[in-house]
């Protein structure tokens, strides 16, 4: 039952191993998507977003008005401490309920935590495997800018906002190169899983 936490910075290429692996039989729990749930109306997520950083910052729905946080914690380390200090232990508390259920449901299964702030937020949690998706720093602007229409200031302010490749890349087990062609991502992912799988069959002999 190999837990794997795939980490990487934005633009890292990240979901593409995510997805491999999912097609593999990988159960991926994507922790974007969890913090998406914990933030909608009625949470008491959001509700402590509101209370710490402004009413303001709810649209008219109740939903949270994601750019206008966004700009507020991007650009002050202090405010994006605030909201991590929010935000990542209910997130922790939700993805291990996940991978509960997951490994119930199915005491052989490959479970894999695509989270971004890794390091940041539980480096130190008992993961089977650290899986770092990694392209250096520059590269990743440039798919922000190309890709996702960033401007370059805002994505260079992204990447930095975030751990450094070296940081990230202390932590690892195994390593993805993702700067080179699609083709190439894959092909290392599908070593990786049977890799993964290798150690599951040798974990049963």
């Amino acid at each position: 039952m190999p837990l794997v936490a795939l980490t990487g910075g934005i633009a890292s290429g990240k979901s593409t191993i995510a997805g491999r692996l999912a097609e593999h039989g990988a159960i991926v729990v994507d922790a974007d998507a969890l913090v998406r749930e914990l933030q909608q109306p009625g949470q008491p997520v959001l509700v402590a977003i509101a209370d710490a950083f402004g009413q303001h910052l709810l649209l008219e729905d109740g939903s949270l008005d994601r750019a206008a946080l966004g700009a507020v914690v991007f650009a002050d380390p202090a405010a994006r401490r605030r909201l991590n200090a929010i935000v990542h232990p209910a997130v922790a508390a939700e993805s291990a309920e996940r991978f509960r259920r997951a490994f119930t449901g199915d005491p052989d299964a490959v479970v894999v935590y695509d989270v971004p702030l890794l390091v940041e937020a539980r480096p130190d949690d008992p993961w089977d495997l650290v899986v770092v998706a990694h392209a250096p720093a520059q590269t990743r602007v440039r798919r922000l800018v190309e890709l996702r229409g960033m401007d370059e200031t805002d994505a260079q302010a992204r990447v930095a906002s975030q751990a450094s490749d070296e940081r990230r890349l202390a932590i690892a087990d195994a390593v993805i190169d993702t700067s080179g062609e699609l083709s190439s991502t894959i092909a290392q992912v599908d070593r990786l899983w049977t890799r993964i799988s290798g150690d599951r069959v040798g974990d049963r002999s």
